[in-house]
């Protein structure tokens, strides 16, 4: 066999695979993962349930690499290369991608939900994705109050002020899901200024800034 022919079986099969993660990111998005069904997952990408095991040997497989792929988009569009109180600026940039892309925001507010059950098989990946992004911001909130560009917070207020943020953020996201008249960049933008009022102490929103950018 040459390398020609033994590359055309190999691409095919990654092309496959990406095509069952896309389909299974749609449908655990939109049925949940208890509500989506491999058997669904197979008849929407034009396969048997049996030649879908082969590329993922369980359902609860299949869910790791969705969870896989939905980690390394966020994380690709994400502002962990800022710092101090810059890093908050772009948070109004993820809402207008959120929007454009809504599967993702759809897929992890689904799986979020459903991980309070606490046998749930994505319950761990969660948990350990809020941890991540809780002390990730909160450091650069620390930051940002040691650089003086905030009041003086002590650790637990930071923790608590990141929490708070990040759940409105999660919360107007899954009204905007509900409904999509809800103009969630324009409800988070004016949010967001008010937290930065209250750090700060003054109206100015920070340069690089995306409060109040416009959107589709």
């Amino acid at each position: 066999m040459t390398e020609r022919t033994a590359r055309g079986p190999y691409q095919n099969g990654i092309r496959r695979r990406r095509e069952i993660i896309e389909t299974a990111s749609r449908i655990f998005a939109t049925y949940g993962y208890m509500g989506g069904s491999l058997r669904q997952i197979a008849a929407e990408v034009g396969v048997t349930p049996a030649a879908l095991t082969r590329h993922f040997d369980s359902k609860e497989g299949l869910l790791a690499a969705v969870l896989d792929n939905w980690d390394a988009e966020v994380d690709a569009m994400g502002s962990t290369g800022s710092r101090g109180l810059k890093y908050f600026t772009h948070l109004t940039d993820t809402i207008v991608h959120n929007r454009a892309n809504r599967g993702l925001i759809e897929l992890f507010l689904t799986l979020s939900a459903e991980s309070s059950n606490a046998h749930h098989p994505a319950r761990e990946f969660i948990r350990t994705r809020y941890g991540r992004v809780v002390r990730q911001a909160a450091d650069r909130l620390r930051e940002a109050r040691d650089a003086s560009e905030v009041r003086w917070m002590d650790d637990d207020e930071i923790e608590q002020q990141v929490r708070a943020l990040y759940a409105f953020m999660d919360g107007v996201q899954l009204q905007w899901l509900i409904d999509p008249d809800v103009d969630s960049v324009a409800v988070f933008s004016r949010t967001l200024a008010m937290i930065f009022k209250d750090w700060t102490g003054h109206d100015e929103v920070p340069v690089g800034s995306a409060v109040g950018v416009a959107h589709a």
